[in-house]
């Protein structure tokens, strides 16, 4: 006769041990109908087993080891013999000249392709080379900027060294970090931005006793980091790319291209410009993003270069997130710009890569508005010599995937 399922017994707890664990197993009755449930679990098999060690694989996959909770990084050596091979020379040269083609410096170097890259070549193999100064330029968009040129030679060594250590980072960075990444992107940038708004808003959720559809309920943390470029901490920066890469030819190639800019601190600072300064802002501020996303533990937060945001529902929370990642960002030598770092509610709109975003819409910036007065100013002048015109398509494509209409920027800007 079989018993009913609320009457059967457990026999008392026995101690077992596993390898060099004891775990309590608890063992019922044989004749009961919950015979067939496995409660003499192997810990290995639990299901919070299975999602660690799935995490396990996944971190694996992409060069990284987890031991007891912390990350390990998987180290490379041996790069720099690829880095100077003629192939990756050849294929460096052809990224560093596209859209430069009719430039006399690329007309001029390719009058001798061959000869100049097995220069190059031998330049690296040899360790003598060295970088030329750097033309400094300034551009006022209306902010003054100083802008850093290299010489041709110089910018197919960047990319080559690009190459190298592109797809060795990539798989580390994170999802919501936008500046020169392949499939990435300001346009990309703002359509997360959109995303992680209807998420906080609950899908534009209004305020209480408000008409206006824009006045959502909702904050957003809008930060600059102060003088980025400039604060780079170059011994920083070659502790954390040491981490991951064990070449010290590569890692003295790269010291040259840093300290081939001369910046008012010495050790400091990295040319607006250049190929290897995008990159390595981004290995840089990688610290930052772990930071973000491991130890607040924020759902929502997008950086592009030493721009960020961070959105949540509650201000307060924004507040602490803002005072804790300024006393972190002191490790990085950085700090967050006293005025331009702030927490605002997203109804008000935010300023955020030349548009500011409202939840129904977007408004250009004044200072882009001002460049396309400008623009459209020069082409006016040159209207009369040239057949270009206001309808050219490369110009309003810009403003397209937004779904701005042309006769509207017209308006606007006359």
């Amino acid at each position: 006769m079989t018993k009913p399922w609320g009457s059967f017994r457990m026999k008392p707890k026995v101690a077992v041990q596993v390898g060099e664990r004891a775990t309590t197993v608890a063992r019922f009755n044989a004749n009961s109908n919950r015979a067939n449930l496995n409660c003499n679990r192997n810990p290995e098999n639990s299901k919070s087993c299975q999602i660690k060690k799935r995490k396990q694989d996944e971190y694996s996959s992409l060069g990284i080891a987890l031991a007891r909770g912390h990350f390990i990084m998987k180290t490379y050596n041996n790069l720099y013999k690829k880095l100077c091979s003629l192939e990756n020379l050849n294929i460096a040269w052809q990224k560093a000249r596209k859209g430069k083609t009719k430039k006399f410096y690329v007309i001029e170097f390719e009058k001798n392709l061959e000869e100049n890259l097995k220069k190059l070549q031998f330049e690296l193999e040899n360790k003598i080379y060295f970088p030329q100064p750097l033309k400094k330029f300034i551009i006022r968009d209306p902010k003054t900027r100083k802008i850093y040129s290299s010489v041709f030679r110089d910018r197919i060594i960047h990319h080559a060294i690009v190459n190298i250590l592109e797809p060795i980072f990539e798989p580390i960075f994170i999802f919501d970090s936008y500046a020169s990444r392949k499939n990435k992107g300001h346009h990309k940038a703002l359509k997360r931005f959109d995303y992680f708004k209807r998420k906080v808003s609950l899908n534009g959720k209004k305020l209480k006793g408000i008409k206006d559809k824009n006045y959502i309920c909702g904050y957003v943390l809008k930060a600059d980091i102060k003088n980025y470029f400039e604060s780079v901490n170059h011994k920083i920066l070659i502790s954390i790319i040491e981490k991951i890469i064990n070449d010290r030819d590569l890692i003295s190639l790269i010291n040259k291209i840093l300290a081939n800019y001369e910046s008012e601190a010495k050790g400091k600072g990295m040319p607006l410009g250049n190929l290897t300064s995008q990159f390595f802002a981004n290995v840089y501020l990688n610290k930052l993003d772990y930071f973000v996303k491991h130890k607040l533990r924020t759902k929502y937060y997008i950086r592009y270069v030493d721009d960020f945001i961070i959105l949540h529902n509650n201000k307060a929370v924004l507040e602490n997130y803002k005072e804790k990642i300024n006393h972190y960002l002191k490790n990085l030598k950085l700090e967050l710009h006293p005025t331009k770092s702030r927490v605002i509610p997203l109804h008000k709109g935010t300023n955020f890569l030349g548009f500011r975003v409202f939840f129904h819409h977007k408004l250009l910036s004044k200072k882009n508005i001002k460049q396309i007065n400008k623009k459209l100013a020069e082409w006016k002048k040159e209207a009369a010599s040239t057949e270009r015109t206001l309808n050219n398509p490369c110009f309003f494509a810009f403003f397209k995937d937004f779904n701005f209409q042309v006769e509207c920027i017209k308006e606007l800007v006359f």
